[in-house]
């Protein structure tokens, strides 16, 4: 096997392959490496590789295969992790100045669950914007993250390196965030899959002062990937008391029951009141007529708590990062001039408004819940926009401000907020050849159900043979 195919198998096509003993996880590794050494100078997907853990890990792998031993369930797996998850002993430098040279004393929950499932870490993905407070892939310390199907082009958000990763070829799996759409958006611009499970179905470490936003979970190129590394990380944890008590369960096998016939599904292509570029537009209700053609009833909806969402967004995303102002006399030449202004337009919010607009917030997730009860699944566009340059904040043709990027990503906090699974699929290529993103959001709970829902458009739209100009 060539070694540039080596990074696009998937987890079981390597398990199969160590087995039969065609490849190792040993030369997997070194030739995963080789290709980061010769694709990054074009991509800029990772913030520093770590060899000798890969290393240590697939010798161990592949004694268990040699041996015929059972292996576990991420045996010889290569994985990456993003640089804002804490690894023990691994630089972690959460995109930030203030935090730079930051040393781990130990791996969050779901960095030690990937390992001791048998997974080999290849290193940390950048996380190319400052303790993930945008939607654009840039960051002061590691520059521009570049979109691999148009070098310097937006690749979206805080977990924009291990989408770019994902669609390069580093490998079947790789660890993200979301927060307000740090995992779909990099799977939108990328050409990836990402998917958001439930709030608490995967622990979260250190948990985020931003409101219970955060979720952790996998960037992808197939659904089956994406569930094999949920059912590897899920699972209470007592670090994180948010975390579901439910033990994980072999969401692979849930795949083969991913039928949409019968299935209830709504369709917004705004939300009622979000703005749409038409190049993504026209994707996505494409991609909504796959899922009528597989025996789903659709229904187009105008959602009545959508319009309600971008004020609460622009009070409480500026809100949560608000104490990092107190970094500013020190490290503010330093710092995402955006990140500034945001943070200082925040600066005179007051505790009582601060609650005021949180009773409206809670409000706002109760008419969520309520919707989806009709529902089996809710479509919608994952980002308003294709790629644009990473050096803006808004596409040219938008709107322009100091820090609000919100306006074209207006399809994502709201489920962070609601802690609903979503997740973004590969549907389609603009004129331009870039990437655009359908997402998928189900009730709360239904990780499978979203899981299944991605895998039945994925048989029925195959992306994964859709391969980036700078992996070629």
């Amino acid at each position: 096997m060539r070694h540039n195919e080596i990074g696009f198998l998937s987890a079981s096509a390597l398990q199969a392959l160590y087995r039969s003993r065609a490849l190792s996880p040993v030369e997997v590794v070194h030739a995963l490496l080789d290709r980061m050494a010769a694709i990054e100078p074009r991509v800029n997907a990772m913030m520093r590789t770590t060899p000798e853990h890969a290393l240590a890990a697939a010798r161990r792998s592949e004694a268990v295969f040699l041996r015929g031993e059972t292996p576990r369930l991420l045996e010889g797996i290569p994985v990456t992790i993003k640089d804002l998850q804490h690894t023990k002993g691994v630089q972690t430098d959460f995109a930030s100045a203030v935090m730079q040279g930051t040393i781990p004393e130990v791996d969050a929950p779901v960095v030690a669950r990937l390992l001791e499932a048998g997974g080999m870490m290849l290193g940390k993905t950048t996380s190319a914007a400052e303790w993930g407070w945008k939607g654009v892939s840039q960051a002061p310390i590691s520059g521009i993250t570049h979109n691999p199907w148009a070098h310097g082009l937006n690749a979206g958000a805080s977990s924009s390196g291990a989408g770019v990763a994902a669609a390069v070829g580093y490998g079947p799996i790789h660890q993200g965030g979301d927060g307000a759409g740090s995992i779909r958006m990099p799977a939108h611009f990328s050409g990836v899959y990402g998917f958001k499970p439930t709030h608490g179905r995967i622990p979260n470490w250190p948990m985020s002062n931003n409101e219970l936003a955060t979720h952790v979970g996998p960037l992808t190129r197939t659904v089956a990937d994406a569930a094999l590394m949920v059912q590897a990380t899920a699972g209470p944890h007592p670090w994180d008391y948010t975390s579901l008590e439910a033990p994980p369960r072999d969401y692979g096998a849930d795949l083969a029951a991913a039928s949409m016939k019968g299935r209830r599904i709504a369709y917004s292509r705004d939300l009622g009141h979000a703005r749409v570029d038409p190049e993504v537009a026209v994707l996505v209700e494409q991609a909504v007529g796959a899922f009528q053609e597989m025996g789903a009833e659709v229904e187009e909806v105008t959602p009545a708590w959508g319009k309600l969402g971008p004020e609460l967004v622009r009070f409480f995303w500026p809100a949560t990062f608000a104490g990092r102002i107190r970094h500013l006399p020190e490290f503010e030449a330093r710092m995402d001039p955006g990140f500034v202004a945001m943070i200082r337009y925040a600066a005179g919010f007051t505790v009582p408004q601060f609650m005021q607009m949180r009773e409206r917030r809670f409000a706002y997730v109760q008419a969520i819940h309520e919707f989806m009860e009709g529902f089996d699944f809710l479509l919608t566009p994952a980002v308003s926009v294709a790629a644009f340059p990473a050096d803006r904040l808004q596409p040219a043709h938008w709107p322009q401000h100091d820090w609000d990027w919100l306006i074209w990503a207006e399809f994502s906090y709201p489920f962070n907020w609601s802690g609903s699974p979503a997740a973004s699929l590969p549907c389609g290529f603009t004129p331009a050849g870039l990437p655009v993103g359908l997402q998928v959001v189900g009730r709360r709970f239904d990780d499978a159900g979203v899981l299944q829902a991605s895998a039945a458009f994925e048989a029925a739209r195959p992306w994964a043979q859709h391969v980036p100009p700078a992996a070629r």
